[in-house]
C-alpha cells in the first residue's frame, strides 16, 4: 500500500506540473500571437499623418471645394483611427477570451484524466483480495465475500498456485502441469500450463478479478497476488 500511495502522489505531482506548464505554454503562445497581431496592425494615426502631409505639401489648395475635400479627408482619418482603436480592443478581448477557454479546457482535461485514474484506483482497491479460500470439495473459491463456482480443473490449478504462493514460489507453466498431472517436469509442456492458467481466468469470468488474482511475471512464471497469510485451502 505505501508503494501505491507514493505512486499516486507522484502521479498527482506530475499532473500538477503538467497543468502549470500547459497553462504557461498556452499563455505564452497567445501572448506571442497577440504581439505579432498588434504589431502588424497599422498605426491608428497613419491616415491622419497622410492627410496632414497633403495639407502641408499642397498649400496652394485654396478654393472652397478643395478645402472641403481636405476637411472630408481629415474627418475620414479621424474615423479610421477610431475604428482601428475599437478593433484593437475587440481583438484584445477575443484573445483574453480564447486564453480563458484554452486554459479551462486544459484544466478540465486534466481533471477528467485524474478522475479516471482515481476511479480505477478505487475500483481496484474495492476488489482487492483480502481473503482467499479454496473449497476443493465444493469446486468453489471465496474472494473476500464473493463466491465463484469453478470447474475441478480450474480449482486444481488455483490450489497449486495457492500452495506455491504460501511457499513463496513462482511456478512456470511446465511446473504447474507437472504438479497437476504428476508427470516429470521435463515431460511437460510450458503451453499446457499456460492453457490451464487461461482456463482459470476464463472460469473466474471477471477480467479485472482475474488480473488482480493471477499474475504473470515475465520469464519467471505465475503467482497469486495475494498475501500468503490470507490464503486458505480446504
Amino acid at each position: 500500500m505505501p508503494d501505491n500511495i507514493s505512486s499516486v502522489t507522484e502521479g498527482l505531482r506530475t499532473g500538477n506540473r503538467a497543468v502549470i506548464w500547459g497553462i504557461a505554454a498556452i499563455a505564452m503562445i497567445l501572448a506571442v500571437a497577440a504581439a505579432l497581431l498588434f504589431l502588424s496592425l497599422p498605426d491608428a494615426n497613419a491616415f491622419n499623418t497622410r492627410v496632414e502631409r497633403i495639407f502641408v505639401e499642397n498649400d496652394a489648395l485654396t478654393s472652397p471645394g478643395e478645402i472641403k475635400l481636405l476637411e472630408v479627408l481629415a474627418q475620414s482619418g479621424t474615423a479610421f483611427a477610431e475604428v482601428l482603436s475599437s478593433y484593437r480592443v475587440i481583438i484584445f478581448i477575443l484573445l483574453v477570451f480564447a486564453t480563458a477557454l484554452m486554459i479551462a479546457a486544459l484544466v478540465l482535461l486534466v481533471i477528467f484524466v485524474s478522475l479516471n485514474r482515481r476511479m480505477s484506483e478505487i475500483q481496484r482497491a474495492g476488489i482487492e483480495v483480502q481473503r482467499l479460500r479454496i473449497l476443493r470439495g465444493e469446486n468453489a473459491v471465496m474472494l473476500n465475500d464473493m463466491a465463484f463456482t469453478l470447474t475441478p480443473a480450474a480449482i486444481e490449478t488455483l490450489a497449486v498456485l495457492a500452495e506455491a504462493r504460501m511457499d513463496d514460489d513462482i511456478l512456470t507453466g511446465a511446473q504447474i502441469e507437472a504438479v497437476i498431472s504428476g508427470r516429470p517436469e521435463a515431460d511437460c509442456d510450458e503451453a499446457a500450463g499456460a492453457t490451464r492458467i487461461k482456463r482459470l481466468r476464463d472460469a473466474l469470468g471477471n477480467q479485472l478479478v482475474a488480473e488482480l488474482l493471477v499474475r504473470n511475471i515475465s520469464r519467471k512464471g505465475y503467482t497469486l497476488t495475494v498475501a500468503k497469510e490470507a490464503i486458505r485451502v480446504d
